[in-house]
Order: structure tokens, then C-alpha cells, then sequence
């Protein structure tokens, strides 16, 4: 097991979720986090078609989920002491904060909402006309409500209209796992503090 403990890496099928290894789990790796991931359904097809799926399993030594076991079947993931959903679409975000969990992804971070003591970190990969919706904002505030720390704002992920932004834009990476590292350490995940 990783120093710090074990990142939950959660991810959806938005922009970005390609640069997932070597912009977040690599870095996470390298920090002293043992990451196990978890992808939605979609994502995970995403990444099984392009190799990424693979290349994560290799780079981590555990598999990627995005779908649920048999109840028969040995948990595959070590239990996690943080998770970072990111990049998380609107489609995500919605759904996490009314309480559907309705794939593996879903579940495991709705149920950590509930958990005393484990930090739940979330970037939302949105667009302007995302955040202008009506519901956006009480999700958020939802999510906010139960403890979850949303890397989110202009001065981490400036929003544009959609199809309007650079075609190519870097995620936060940094930033999402700063966040990661002061909830863990706060909650007492690693005592030593960063590294």
C-alpha cells in the first residue's frame, strides 16, 4: 500500500478523461498514493479502445472497474481513504447529488458520502451552458452540504460555451490533486503530511 494510503480514482466520459494516467494516477503513484480506479461504463469503453484501460491496470497492478462484481467475486479494490472524481460531466454530478447510483462509479462515491471520515473531492468538467441549467447550482450545493470539496471556479477551469473554448485544454490535474492531499491529510490519512 501506497504511503499516503489508497486514492479511489473515479472518472467519467467527458474531455479529458484520456490524460487520466499520466495527468492524475501517475502523479498519485508518485506522491506515495496506491490508486485503485474506477470508471463509468462509458469512460470505460472510452479507455479500453484507446489502450488507456489497460495501461492503468499495468501502472496501478490492480484492475479498473466500471462495472459492478458478482456478489461471489473478491472486492478488487483496496478500501479507499480519498476519492477524486475527475473529470466528472454535469451528467455525473446531477446524478451523484440526487442520490442515483446507478453504476459502479456512482455507487462507490454516493456510499463515501455517507462515510464518516472519508474526503470525497470532485472536478466538475463542465461548460458554461452547463452551469447556467437551473438545477446546476442546487447540485452543487448539495454536494457542498455533504462535505465534498468541488475544485471548481474561474481561477481553476474557466467555463466556455460549448464547442467555443481551445480545442485542446489541460485539466487541473495539479490543482485536483493538491485538494486530494490536504483533505486526506486533514482527515489523517497520512500523518506525515505531503510529500
Amino acid at each position: 500500500m501506497g504511503g499516503r494510503g489508497v486514492l479511489g480514482v473515479v472518472a467519467t466520459a467527458t474531455d479529458g478523461v484520456e490524460t487520466l494516467r499520466t495527468g492524475l494516477v501517475g502523479p498519485a503513484l508518485a506522491l506515495g498514493w496506491q490508486v485503485a480506479v474506477t470508471l463509468t461504463p462509458t469512460a470505460g469503453r472510452w479507455l479500453r479502445a484507446n489502450g488507456e484501460l489497460d495501461r492503468l491496470e499495468t501502472l496501478t497492478g490492480l484492475p479498473v472497474r466500471d462495472s459492478p462484481r458478482l456478489p461471489a467475486e473478491p472486492r478488487p479494490h483496496p478500501v479507499a481513504d480519498c476519492y477524486v472524481v475527475a473529470p466528472a460531466s454535469a451528467n455525473y454530478v446531477a446524478k451523484l447529488a440526487t442520490g442515483i447510483a446507478d453504476n459502479q462509479a456512482l455507487t462507490q462515491v454516493g456510499e463515501a458520502l455517507g462515510t464518516i471520515g472519508v474526503p470525497v473531492v470532485v472536478f466538475p468538467r463542465i461548460n458554461a451552458a452547463h452551469a447556467r441549467h437551473p438545477a446546476w447550482e442546487g447540485h452543487l450545493g448539495t454536494l457542498r452540504g455533504a462535505g465534498v470539496d468541488l475544485v471548481y471556479g474561474p481561477d481553476v477551469w474557466p467555463l466556455y460555451e460549448p464547442r467555443r473554448g481551445p480545442a485542446v485544454r489541460e485539466l487541473p490535474w495539479t490543482a485536483i490533486l493538491d485538494r486530494a492531499a490536504v483533505r486526506a491529510q486533514g482527515n489523517g490519512a497520512f500523518p506525515e503530511g505531503p510529500a
